[in-house]
């Protein structure tokens, strides 16, 4: 049951409500961002009214090609000039006129076995070209990733590519896990399935752009990282305040919550396409390290956030079952009227599990966008918000360690649909399918409790 109290007065309530569009861009207006941002990228700046970038890495950065030419040409496939990657892989070219240009990888320049990766559908030009949409003062992103030329064929080859489908499944994974334990604790605390927690992903990889990318800013990645997770956990205790508190004092039931949050779900996806554009941006455009374990290949980033998300997990794990506070989280779970019955301050434990879920998605956004997608898009919470209440209905609604099970599962199920014969997106809907199966065996998930009905 929601905790009941005495409705506010029309006057508070209009405050609240005018103090909404303020939460939507609360983060982002603390950095003193504009419509139109600066953006630093290797060999090219992009100047607000005077230049835009069209940058990226032939391969990926754990795997850069060295020596491939790339073309920038005009939308009428005249060529405007070439570029030969180094050992980064990088390109990028500098413009001052806006508008629509082809971007072309020479395939004869790349190392024998190795082919260029078709593009998809909604950027592909004429003669195997990307097309690019460039705006002064940002930059585009084409994706000119390769792959071996025995990619489809069977034998030893398939099962590298299982084996490599399993690290990166159980590295999505634990970047799930940080964002849908969130999830979770929101919706065992107060019973909401918020639909706009995916944005909070966005919303620290944003961030995180602005505050390590923006040549303005420029900060260190660590610094920007731990910045990036305080500001998103400050901007979930802004909309407890502003927000869910006053909406729960006025006794709004769960339904109209739910829709609540689908309503700021949209709108906080238009405001980040207002912020960043409809291109992807990299929260870095910097090269780490690449390792190769055999057939895994990774880099020291992606290591990295993988140690991050066990750590979190982890002290999750320990502040739920080995602290008071836990004990009392836990209690609001199982019984939010019998907790505030018990002394235990229920307001203060939602406004907790709110700014602590914020903070973790955030996070996991920032890692996400650094290890997984190569950048940030305005609507990558949306691409992921089925695969997070995907993990956290698997492992059982209102189960932090539920949500860690579901997550990592999905994370498998996604990387590994691939290599055994799932088709380009359709990886999604086999994790989603298999997650139907699984609820008409055990509807209360794999570590959720059985309840009764009727």
């Amino acid at each position: 049951m929601l905790d009941r109290h005495p409705a506010p007065g029309p006057s508070r309530g209009r405050w609240a409500l005018g103090l909404l569009v303020a939460l939507v861009l609360a983060p982002l207006g603390v950095l003193g961002l504009s419509a139109a941002p600066a953006t630093a990228a290797v060999g090219c700046l992009a100047q607000a009214d005077k230049t835009g970038c069209v940058s990226g890495t032939v391969g990926s950065r754990s795997d850069p090609v060295e020596g491939a030419d790339v073309q920038l040409l005009d939308e009428g496939g005249v060529e405007i000039e070439v570029q030969t990657t180094e050992a980064d892989g990088k390109f990028a070219f500098t413009l001052t006129e806006p508008g629509t240009y082809l971007v072309k990888l020479d395939e004869d320049t790349l190392p024998d076995g190795v082919e260029q990766i078709p593009p998809a559908a909604a950027q592909a030009g004429p003669d195997g070209t990307l097309r690019v949409e460039v705006q002064l003062g940002r930059t585009a992103v084409p994706d000119l990733e390769v792959r071996s030329e025995d990619y489809d064929a069977s034998g030893t080859s398939k099962t590298d590519q299982l084996v490599g489908g399993a690290f990166s499944g159980l590295k999505l994974g634990l970047l799930l896990a940080l964002a849908s334990l969130g999830l979770s604790l929101i919706y065992g605390t107060t019973g909401l399935s918020n639909f706009a927690h995916a944005e909070q992903v966005t919303l620290g990889g944003v961030v995180a752009y602005f505050l390590v990318s923006q040549a303005e800013y420029g900060l260190n990645l660590w610094v920007g990282i731990i910045l990036t997770t305080l500001l998103c956990a400050g901007s979930g205790l802004l909309q407890d305040v502003v927000m869910w508190k006053p909406l729960r004092r006025r006794g709004l039931g769960l339904t109209q919550l739910m829709i609540v949050t689908i309503g700021l779900s949209l709108a906080l996806q238009y405001a980040f396409q207002y912020v960043v554009g409809g291109s992807q941006v990299k929260v870095t455009l910097q090269s780490f390290e690449s390792y190769s374990f055999g057939p895994v290949n990774t880099n020291s980033m992606s290591l990295i956030a993988m140690g991050i998300a066990i750590v979190m997990i982890g002290l999750v794990g320990f502040v739920l079952l080995r602290t008071r506070l836990g004990q009392a989280t836990r209690a609001v779970s199982d019984n939010p009227a019998l907790a505030s019955a018990s002394g235990i301050d229920v307001d203060r434990i939602v406004r907790i599990v709110w700014t602590a879920s914020a903070g973790l998605a955030g996070l996991s956004g920032v890692l996400y966008a650094l290890t997984v997608s190569n950048g940030i898009r305005w609507d990558t919470g949306m691409q992921i918000l089925l695969l997070l209440f995907a993990a956290v209905t698997l492992g059982g609604l209102g189960t932090a360690f539920g949500a860690l099970v579901g997550s990592l599962i999905i994370g498998l199920v996604v990387e590994l649909a691939g290599p055994l014969g799932a088709p380009g997106d359709l990886k999604y809907a086999v994790a989603l399918g298999i997650l139907i199966i699984l609820l008409m065996f055990r509807p209360q998930g794999l570590l959720g409790r059985a309840g009764r009905v009727g």
